[in-house]
């Protein structure tokens, strides 16, 4: 067969694949339009959305356009934003382009009339599906409306992948409730079929936008890492979704779509939310020039980051700095006990971190054989050292629920006397959970409490699980976590990179208990590991440590590691459900959980109490209406 001819396709069907790329839905045409009046500096800017987004209007009180530009905006590559490639790296617009407005006006009836400040009258531009029309002067106020309408109606193919109308309005909204969020000192107002359906006033700051935006609790924060500044609205783990579309991440003020930064978010609430539930929180990164490059996307809705494992823990570490001060538990009166200062005095925290680990390795092996508690197969961990108790007290059930382990291992009485003895409270002021008042034990399971107006009853084995596990935590970070040294030394073969990036971590590890060293390009010699460990899970726990920190970069990695360790064995050494407390050690426990301001929730994201006023059970027993 001869080659067939290579030719220059037509402008028509040049501009119909340009529009394919950068309008790809009604959203996206909405987000080129709103986005050009944020780069006129407009404070103002409506949006109607009508017929599932085949018409639109965006109007706006910007600078506006000149006439004898009008035309050129229509244009392909006809751009004021950038004149050179460098400008790519510096961009201070959301727009560079110069193809939007040339894609829209390829598949649909656009016109476009501005007014300038310097201008007395506004002029008007129009073009049918690529064909410009002449310009004219018109009607209009200070700035631009663009107004478009029959969309895709040369393009009989892509009219058909538009969504419901439904569909496509949610589209919209999203795209604007983003841009809300990035710019709370301008306001917006959509009106879909007539009727304002959103409307967010120009707000004092993120977080009054963000209230605004989202609609629930929220709490700022912000912080720098390594050059990259991250500002944060947060929601308490109380607020949660079933999927990820309540996080919101900014760019240089460029909304993205990063899962990434969306794992990131997700790793700082580590220990607070259950399996399979997101938080809602809107996360703006700024980095210095060229460290971000946004032409990577026609619709620009992703940027490539030159480090990214750099946002990553910039975006982690400053959202994990807040969420450990639990500002949820601050709104009421008294507040937590770290928050107002009143933590519990230690006589001597090394020697209670050392009594916890030793307690938890003595309880861990009553499970190692997998024993029931409420019907669920309990094992330790694979990368838990089964240890053998110093007792060989055998559990028992009651006979009554058979279902709910009773007894009390000598090895959880001691573990649970050492968290509590070991730790006297100091004559401060107290926090949330010792200001409660005791009233007893329901099920043998739930601390019941009175605190005002209402009754609060805590889950004693999730209460008592965060305590055992946040002491766990402080013995690693102090080093108090116990080694087990090898007369021979463990060698394991890794990639370079791997070997690379497990060293940068030895001294994080080394509190881990790890001693290692290169012995050569690949080799790996581990002189010691954690004496909760067994050896068979140091090689598979290396490997995916140095592929997570390859990935992300940091030593929150090795905390990640361990605890999720922790979590484990913490929820396998404490107090059980079905195990009775008397009511000194129910007050104690309390007051152990007000040393730790993430006590509210277990290390694996359950909530430890749940609240019931008592107006409710007035209502309940009809003597309220």
């Amino acid at each position: 067969m001869e080659p067939r001819p290579i030719e220059e396709l037509r402008s028509e069907v040049v501009d119909q694949i340009a529009a394919g790329e950068v309008v790809e839905r009604p959203a996206h045409l909405v987000k080129e339009l709103v986005e050009n009046a944020l780069d006129a500096d407009a404070k103002d800017i409506e949006v109607e959305f009508d017929e599932g987004g085949r018409r639109v209007r965006v109007s706006d009180d910007g600078t506006g356009i000149r006439p004898s530009d009008l035309k050129r905006a229509l244009q392909r590559h006809a751009t004021s934003k950038i004149s050179v490639a460098d400008d790519l790296w510096r961009l201070s617009s959301f727009g560079f382009r110069g193809e939007a407005l040339a894609s829209i006006a390829a598949v649909s009836r656009i016109e476009l009339v501005s007014r300038p400040k310097a201008e007395s009258v506004a002029h008007r531009v129009s073009a049918e599906f690529g064909t410009i029309k002449a310009i004219e002067p018109s009607a209009g106020n200070l700035g631009t409306s663009v107004h478009i309408e029959s969309l895709f109606e040369n393009v009989p193919a892509r009219l058909k992948f538009m969504k419901s109308e439904m569909a496509e309005t949610a589209q919209v909204k999203a795209v604007l409730k983003a841009t809300a969020l990035s710019r709370p000192d301008v306001g917006f107002r959509l009106k879909t079929k007539g009727r304002v359906d959103l409307q967010f006033p120009v707000a004092s700051g993120f977080l009054a936008r963000a209230k605004s935006v989202l609609g629930v609790k929220l709490y700022e924060t912000e912080g720098e890492f390594e050059g990259l500044k991250v500002e944060a609205v947060f929601s308490g783990p109380e607020d949660v979704l079933g999927n990820g579309k309540g996080l919101w991440f900014f760019v240089q003020g460029r909304w993205i779509q990063d899962r990434s930064l969306q794992a990131a978010v997700v790793e700082a609430y580590r220990g607070l939310l259950m399996h399979g539930e997101y938080p809602i929180a809107a996360v703006k990164i700024t980095v210095p020039d060229g460290e971000v490059d946004v032409n990577i996307s026609p619709t620009k809705s992703a940027v490539k980051f030159r480090d990214p494992s750099r946002a990553f823990r910039a975006v982690s570490r400053t959202l994990r700095s807040a969420l450990e001060l639990a500002p949820w538990m601050q709104d009421g009166t008294r507040g937590a006990a770290m928050a107002s200062g009143a933590v519990p005095a230690m006589r001597d925290v090394n020697a209670v971190s050392a009594g916890v680990v030793s307690a938890v390795s003595q309880y861990s092996s009553q499970y190692s054989a997998g024993s029931t508690v409420r019907g669920e197969a309990r094992s330790v961990s694979e990368f838990t050292r089964p240890y053998r108790a110093k007792t060989d007290e055998p559990s028992s059930v009651s006979s009554e629920r058979p279902d709910v382990e009773t007894s009390r291992s000598a090895a959880g009485d001691s573990f649970f006397a050492q968290t509590a003895e070991s730790s006297p409270v100091a004559e401060v002021h107290k926090g949330k959970w010792s200001s409660l008042k005791v009233i007893g034990q329901a099920g043998l399971t739930y601390l019941v409490c009175e605190d005002g107006d209402k009754l609060i009853f805590v889950d004693q084995h999730a209460a008592h699980e965060r305590v055992a596990y946040e002491r766990l935590m402080r013995a690693w970070r102090e080093g108090g976590i116990e080694a087990q040294a090898l007369l021979i030394p463990l060698v394991i073969e890794l990639e370079p990179e791997s070997l690379e990036a497990l060293l940068s971590q030895a001294q994080d590890l080394a509190k881990m208990g790890f001693a290692i060293e290169a012995m050569g390009p690949r080799s790996l010699a581990i002189s010691s590991f954690p004496a909760l460990l067994k050896e068979s899970a140091v090689k598979s726990g290396l490997e995916e440590l140095a592929v997570r920190t390859l990935e992300r970069g940091g030593s929150f990695v090795v905390e990640e590691k361990i605890g999720d360790v922790f979590a484990r064995m913490a929820c396998h050494s404490v107090v059980r459900a079905g195990q009775p407390l008397g009511l000194e050690q129910m007050r104690s426990l309390l007051e152990q959980m007000d040393e730790f301001p993430l006590s509210s929730f277990c290390p694996h994201g359950r909530p430890v109490s749940v609240e019931y006023p008592y107006a409710r059970l007035e209502r309940d027993f009809g003597r309220t209406v």
